[in-house]
């Protein structure tokens, strides 16, 4: 158990490390004809220590977008996933549902991503892409999709940010 602790404690220091809970950056991108899209220099940038790694390319649970895991987040995910009662039908349903057209994808020697065709159709993406970071994790979107995503959030987001966020100083250490 102290062994597994370890572990977990210097695995956690690695990660910090690395940046991967800090991706800064929205980007307009564009897709070409194969499916490939080119990473812009600022992600590239930010992902470097761990690009030889690859990642997991999967469609979103909320949203008609893609998600670009690095691989080691995505180890930690699946980390958590198997804890999950396998038994449980719901808990199959849900690992079945989740895991349904991820792919393991790596970023070629050019810079560029290739989108497999079926996550492109789910995404609906066509010519030009957005990229956006989701903390730890990339979101990748058709343009209009995510420009219309953020025009509806717009008006109800103060709301959002203070039920999410808005927490009394105290909980801050703030007196």
């Amino acid at each position: 158990m102290v062994k597994f602790s370890i572990y977990l404690k210097l695995k956690h220091r690695k990660r910090k490390k690395i940046g991967l809970n800090s991706i800064i950056g929205t980007y307009d991108c564009k897709v070409d004809v194969k499916g490939r899209l080119m990473l812009p220099a600022g992600i590239k940038k930010q992902l470097s220590p761990i690009l030889e790694n690859g990642f997991v390319l999967r469609r979103s649970v909320f949203q008609p977008c893609l998600e670009l895991y690095p691989m080691e987040e995505w180890q930690l995910l699946m980390s958590k996933m198997n804890k999950l009662n396998k038994f449980k039908k719901k808990n199959n349903d849900f690992i079945r549902r989740f895991s349904a057209g991820a792919k393991i994808v790596e970023i070629d020697s050019n810079g560029r991503l290739l989108i497999p065709k079926d996550l492109t159709v789910f995404a609906g993406i066509t010519k030009d892409v957005v990229i956006s970071p989701s903390i730890n994790i990339i979101e990748i979107w058709d343009k209009d999709k995510y420009e219309q995503v953020i025009d509806d959030a717009t008006g109800d987001f103060a709301d959002l940010a203070e039920e999410v966020m808005g927490q009394d100083d105290d909980d801050y250490g703030i007196s």
